[in-house]
């Protein structure tokens, strides 16, 4: 989830500045950085729902952590990837390896769980579970503007690069 808020917070400005190559958030360049941003997000969450349905084909032959693993990795390619893009267009591949790894985080961890769980706790352990997407999205809210500032001088991509790199890691543990 640290990923993900990495991406909600930073994307447009990454992208408007890194793509687009203007910071002036009043100029008809941002505005249609802005606009191709909504439209990535619509690409990814499509996506989303299209990989919904492949994923348990996937998981059928490799087991669900691995398919949870190989969206994960999907995902962290498709938010490292923006740093290496210049031409907006190919952002929407960048947004195929987010809505894979969005299909998987909205399905696999709970299946994973539910199966681990004994039914008459289900309700208490899955609200703990809860716990484990809040805490990281309040450490992103509370870090990565530390981070950008201190160590890549407010330049934007680099949120998007480290939540990648919490994909990974995530996908690892």
């Amino acid at each position: 989830w640290f990923a993900l808020f990495s991406m909600w917070i930073y994307t447009t400005t990454a992208v408007t500045e890194h793509v687009y190559g203007t910071t002036d958030t009043s100029s008809a360049l941002y505005n249609k950085g802005a606009d191709w941003v909504g439209i990535c997000f619509g690409v990814y969450n499509g996506v989303a729902a299209l990989a919904a349905f492949l994923l348990p084909l996937l998981a059928k032959k490799v087991g669900r952590r691995m398919t949870h693993l190989i969206a994960l990795f999907c995902g962290a390619a498709g938010l490292i990837s923006i740093f290496f893009i210049n031409d907006p267009d190919f952002l929407i591949l960048s947004m195929i390896g987010v809505g894979i790894a969005w299909a998987s985080i909205l399905s696999i961890p709970y299946a994973l769980l539910s199966t681990a769980l004994p039914a008459e706790k289900m309700g208490y352990y899955m609200g703990v579970f809860n716990f484990f997407i809040v805490i990281p999205q309040i450490v992103a809210a509370g870090l990565l503007g530390f981070i950008l500032k201190n160590f890549f001088g407010n330049d934007a991509i680099y949120a998007l690069i480290v939540g990648g790199a919490a994909m990974i890691l995530a996908g690892l543990l």
